[in-house]
């Protein structure tokens, strides 16, 4: 009896692998790292064998902890970063740099594309509405002109072209079909249209041979359709057989997105009062709706990227976790940013909060754009802003700015929320889930800072939750997604604002905005 799913989620530093029954129950994880290279300044590679590998032993240590035998998984699930692979027409790797044929993808965070996310812009064509009129150098199209620009010669080698979690799903079966969540959120592929490549963009930015060239079919599979069974050399490296299904795959933050909003999928009107929060190395917001909504500086609204019949809107910050890890990892006291760094950091912020009160690190402001700025101002050129620094290289000067770069990240998500109720999303829950619901820190300023009710899912893993919610439809153990998302979710603990400090955050948000309006006016001093 095929009783069980098999979830990968595939983020920047590692592969996860989780084994679930059908009422969303972990029996067995596993996790394995993946290599990422940094050739030059804003660029990032993986090498896509060295995923697929990670994925294969991951999958294999996470059914030996479940004791999860071959003939008992249904189907296989896989989420990822939407980073690009780049293959020859033989499906070989192609290098996207240098000579070294294994490191053939582009991260997601390299910013290589900045000149060609620009000039897409310029085009001011209509299919930008569902970009927030802005493209970010972290979608695909900017990252395959580059390609097309720089590796001329590999751009004529090229047979196919991947989002990550669809290089898998390729890997897994062999199918060159493609997911509706994947290409409608990073390929300006419109799902709504009648023709959903919008052949003069595609010429506009000099990419008019690019579905040929990536072998870019015309339709999308749904979240929650097969791609197919698994092939056998798949199966082999897998540790499974060939009568897994492959479920399409998605991007990662939003299977956490279904993951901790999967109960209200079958209530749309309850739905569009709930926002989801994916917290990591980046933080991505995601609020669904049942009409159609833009918002400047949102990607999206993307037709059932995820649930059927409904629009998807993200927003986010492109370095969030990342963006700690920097401070510390670039502070005299800091050293490297383990989690034990961490906790020991905000261990210390607590005795030093109680100590000093109000006055703690009162004069330190923080803008968080070290990395751009993702949302609500889409601009992938914007830069961090730290004001009021003093002569303390001491471990407690480390806390004292760890302490407002928090601040600052919570500040962020605030600023993106109420662009989002200036769009006419009326949210007022916040559920959390990634890495950052292990930093009691964040966890309190999220809901201090932006006055919503936070619930965290009964999980430490609501990504690989969401992608074995999908799975488990592809493997006909749930008739739809809806179906899915209530029957496997585990419930949440719920978290209210203290009220008490909203007169400070309010006054700290007065200052986070006008801090944004001078490094403006710097920026335009000739």
């Amino acid at each position: 009896m095929r009783d069980l799913i098999v979830a990968v989620d595939i983020g920047t530093g590692s592969a996860r692998a989780g084994v679930f029954d059908r009422s969303g129950a972990l029996l067995g994880r596993s996790e394995h790292p993946i290599a990422m290279r940094r050739p030059a300044a804003d660029h990032a590679e993986h090498d896509s064998e060295d995923i697929w590998r990670a994925v294969c032993g991951a999958v294999r240590r996470a059914c030996a902890a479940a004791d999860a035998r071959p003939s008992r998984v249904a189907a296989l699930g896989v989420d990822a970063t939407c980073s690009l692979v780049v293959r020859d027409g033989a499906g070989k790797p192609l290098a996207v740099s240098g000579d070294d044929a294994r490191w053939d993808t582009i991260v997601w965070l390299d910013h290589r594309a900045l000149e060609e996310a620009d000039a897409c812009t310029a085009t001011a064509h209509p299919v930008l509405d569902h970009s927030g009129r802005v493209m970010s150098p972290e979608m695909e199209m900017p990252k395959l002109m580059w390609l097309k620009r720089h590796r001329p010669g590999q751009w004529a080698k090229a047979g196919y072209f991947f989002d990550l979690a669809d290089f898998v799903t390729w890997r897994a079966t062999g199918s060159n079909a493609r997911s509706r969540c994947t290409m409608t959120a990073k390929w300006n592929y419109l799902s709504h249209a009648e023709r959903p490549w919008s052949e003069d963009f595609l010429a506009a930015i000099g990419l008019e041979d690019v579905r040929e060239r990536g072998s870019l079919p015309q339709t999308t599979l749904p979240v929650g359709q097969a791609v197919g069974r698994l092939a056998a050399g798949a199966a082999e490296d897998l540790g499974l057989d060939t009568d897994c299904v492959v479920a399409s795959g998605l991007i990662d933050a939003y299977a956490g997105a279904f993951g901790v909003l999967g109960p209200f999928a079958g209530a749309p009107e309850k739905l569009e009062r709930q926002l989801a929060l994916i917290g990591g190395t980046s933080s991505c917001i995601v609020a669904f709706a049942r009409e159609k909504k833009f918002g400047y500086g949102m990607w999206g609204p993307y037709y059932e990227a995820v649930l059927p019949g409904l629009w998807l809107l993200e927003g986010g910050q492109s370095a969030a976790g990342a963006l700690l890890d920097h401070i510390v990892g670039t502070h005299s006291a800091g050293g490297e940013p383990t989690a034990a760094t961490h906790a020991r950091i905000v261990a210390r912020i607590g005795e030093l909060r109680a100590e000093e009160g109000e006055a703690f690190a009162e004069r330190l402001h923080v803008l968080p754009d070290f990395h751009g700025n993702r949302s609500p101002l889409a601009d992938p050129h914007a830069l961090g802003v730290i004001s009021g620094l003093a002569l303390d290289a001491s471990f407690d000067g480390l806390c004292r700015l760890y302490w407002r770069t928090s601040v600052a990240i919570a500040l962020g998500i605030r600023h993106i929320l109420e662009k989002l109720a200036d769009g006419g999303y009326p949210l007022d829950t916040l559920h959390v889930a990634g890495g950052h619901v292990r930093n009691p820190l964040l966890m309190e300023l999220y809901r201090d800072v932006t006055g919503c009710r936070l619930v965290v899912p009964q999980t430490q893993d609501a990504v690989l939750l969401g992608t074995a919610m999908a799975a488990a439809v592809a493997g006909g153990l749930y008739p739809d997604l809806p179906a899915a998302g209530s029957g496997m979710y585990p419930g949440g603990r719920e978290y209210l604002p203290d009220t008490t400090r909203k007169a400070r955050y309010d006054r700290d948000f007065r200052r986070f905005l006008a801090l944004y309006r001078h490094r403006a006016e710097l920026d335009a001093i000739d």
